[in-house]
Order: C-alpha cells, then sequence, then structure tokens
C-alpha cells in the first residue's frame, strides 16, 4: 500500500519518540494501529459490498437477457445465472412453505 522502507519508518519512529515521549508512545501507536485497523475494515467492507451489487447487476442483466430468449437454447453462462436465481429464490420461499 506505502512504499515505505525501513530507514523511513526508523525516522519516524525516533520523531514520534522525541515529540511525544516514551510515555505517551505506545498508547499513540495503539491508538494509530487501531485507526488503520478500521479504516482497512472499511474499506474491506466496502470492496465486498461493491462487488456484491456488481454481481447481482450481472446476475439481473443474464435474467434479462434469458428472458428475451424466451428461457430456451440459453448459453451455460445464462442458465447457469437462471439456475442460481431459481436456487436463491426456492431458499427464500422454503420457510414460509413449512409454517
Amino acid at each position: 500500500m506505502f512504499d515505505i522502507g525501513f530507514w523511513e519508518l526508523l525516522v519516524i519512529g525516533v520523531l514520534a519518540l522525541l515529540v511525544l515521549g516514551p510515555e505517551r508512545l505506545p498508547g499513540a501507536v495503539r491508538s494509530t494501529v487501531r485507526t488503520l485497523r478500521s479504516v482497512r475494515n472499511m474499506a474491506n467492507g466496502f470492496k465486498q459490498e461493491v462487488e456484491e451489487q456488481l454481481r447481482v447487476h450481472e446476475l439481473h442483466e443474464n435474467l434479462k437477457k434469458a428472458e428475451q430468449q424466451g428461457l430456451k437454447d440459453l448459453s451455460p453462462e445464462l442458465q447457469e445465472s437462471v439456475d442460481e436465481l431459481k436456487k436463491a429464490a426456492e431458499s427464500v420461499n422454503q420457510p414460509y412453505k413449512k409454517q
């Protein structure tokens, strides 16, 4: 992510030690690590959400193509998308059928 070498990290560490002092440095490092971790988790969550939305959009487009072809003589990719959507619809409807 960042192109920081050993010497740059060493300079940052020495400067942080001089500015913050040995008493406050461990707390500042923990706080920085916690903040970076939360930012990384947020970025990963956003990335996963975008990927999921793209996948749903692709399935929707494939379903439109399949409907235009009358759900007959579909390419393997379209047939796979239709089957996946059918399985998802069945799994959603199953809890309601049991009652």
